[in-house]
């Protein structure tokens, strides 16, 4: 069975001499994240086998442990984990840095731990095997009470997000009534192979892929210069409103939206005559997501003002009563706290009735409140404890202001990677691939299935998707599979 285990995480491997705890760290794990008591010994004794330096090993452990710990990294002690005192310290240490402690435990049975021993070159003494047994068989049965993250058999080892870890567990669970969830893609970066020149032609493939996959939306980020969660700013970065009617063009389906238009960037009445437009060359399609903007260097670079937070949410609560009338019948003046209008004309109208407006942002004091007073849907981040906070906080507002929550649409941002054998080409050189791929939701598809489940039973209802590889159509074909795992 495949042991899966938080990132970062700390094992503690626990077995008698014998029972292969060193041969499957040597083969799940990178060389610099085993810390082996053995090799310590040999470090400040006179070899391994140096019994006499046990007590400065353990105290070089100690110190590697601190070290490891407060960095974050994923730290495996090859030890025989057979003292319940100093498992006791690892777990205690572990906590005070925020890593979860999971054991492997070694059942082999005595008498192959006796022939492996035998085989060794400098065999510990028969004696010391037996009585290392006997301790290994009288501790087994409190190491699952003892407060271990996880204790499992040896196996296979998958290095994942720690709500990856979680959503698989819940996943698993034979009572769990089946769930729907919808899926939009995000296109965060258009840094692909062949450059510029072959962009237009890759990222039609990606569309055609994404509608053809059950994605339900395509989002674009609105911003000019790439931003450094994303990458460098003089990668490639796309226009958003044309690069969605290119989008427009090229799909049937799917709807389309920026996550999320900066409010900041455009006349607001302008940026309605935009969206209508897309919902009418894309038949019906446009989703208006906006938000309050935050890339201060991106204002000053291109000559716009970037006012005060509290002017920039004073913007965003006119726009969002502004956009409605620009759709709607007639052409009536409006006067908001910041913006002003003469009349709200536009045609043609959208070809929806109503276009949906997405709020993006978290912020439980303002943001929320404005979508509870005025969005059809929300874009929020974060593991679902996270999320369901932010959930219970948005109902609360709608309570306050008299509106459904149920008609307000949950959506959450993050990345997966469903390809695990592109996290080592991905990663950037400082950082390990583990961190990466944890960073990135790098999972095997039925992970992503158990991560996707926790973020729905929190209240997610679209989880819209980055795919850190994707290049091509390939990555969006690949995760097909996790959308077909919520389709009714």
């Amino acid at each position: 069975m495949t042991v899966r285990l938080p990132v970062p995480a700390l094992v503690v491997l626990v077995g008698p001499s014998g029972a292969g705890k060193s041969t499957w760290a040597e083969r799940w794990f990178r060389p610099d994240q085993i810390v082996s008591t053995d090799r310590l010994r040999g470090l400040v004794g006179e070899g391994d086998d140096d019994q006499r330096a046990g007590t400065d090993a353990f105290a070089v452990l100690d110190l590697v442990l601190e070290r490891r710990l407060a960095r974050g990294l994923v730290t495996v002690i090859d030890s025989l984990g057979l003292d319940a005192k100093k498992r006791a310290a690892w777990r205690e240490l572990a906590a005070r840095h925020g890593v979860a402690v999971h054991a492997i435990v070694f059942d082999t049975p005595a008498d192959e731990c006796r022939a492996r021993n035998k085989r060794r070159g400098d065999p510990v003494p028969a004696k010391v095997v037996a009585a290392q047994i006997e301790s290994h068989d009288a501790q087994r049965a409190a190491l699952d009470r003892e407060g271990f993250a996880g204790v499992h058999a040896p196996g296979p080892v998958r290095l994942l997000a720690p709500e990856l870890v979680a959503g698989h567990s819940a996943a698993e669970d034979p009572g769990a009534d089946p769930v729907s969830l919808g899926f939009g893609l995000q296109l965060a970066r258009f840094t692909f192979t062949g450059g510029p020149a072959e962009l237009r032609s890759r990222l039609a493939a990606i569309a055609r892929a994404a509608d053809d996959a059950g994605f339900e939306s395509l989002w674009v980020m609105d911003h000019f210069i790439q931003i450094p969660q994303a990458g460098r700013a003089w990668e490639e970065m796309l226009d958003s409103y044309t690069t969605l009617g290119f989008l427009a063009a090229h799909t049937e389906r799917v709807r389309l939206g920026a996550l999320v238009t900066g409010v900041t960037y455009r006349n607001v009445a302008h940026l309605g005559k935009i969206v209508a437009t897309l919902d009418v060359l894309s038949g019906g399609r446009a989703i208006c997501g906006i938000g309050a903007a935050w890339f201060e260097h991106e204002h000053r670079a291109y000559g716009w003002d970037f006012p005060p937070i509290a002017e920039r949410y004073a913007l965003l609560e006119d726009a969002l009563q502004l956009l409605p009338l620009v759709w709607g019948p007639g052409a009536p003046p409006f006067k908001g706290a910041v913006i002003e209008a003469a009349e709200t004309t536009c045609y043609p109208r959208p070809l929806q009735e109503h276009v949906p407006i997405l709020v993006g942002g978290g912020g439980e004091k303002r943001t929320l409140r404005l979508v509870a007073q005025y969005a059809d849907a929300c874009n929020i981040f974060g593991d679902p404890a996270t999320v369901a906070h932010k959930v219970d906080v948005l109902h609360r507002h709608c309570a306050d202001v008299g509106r459904d929550a149920s008609e307000i649409t949950v959506t959450h941002l993050s990345t997966a990677i469903v390809d695990i054998d592109a996290v080592e080409r991905l990663r950037p050189r400082q950082v390990t691939a583990e961190q990466y791929g944890a960073r990135m939701g790098a999972g095997a598809v039925e992970d992503q299935i158990g991560r996707y489940r926790a973020l729905a039973d929190a209240g997610v209802q679209t989880a819209i998707v980055g795919l850190p590889d994707l290049d091509g159509p390939e990555p969006v074909e690949r995760f097909a599979d996790v959308i077909a795992a919520f389709q009714p």
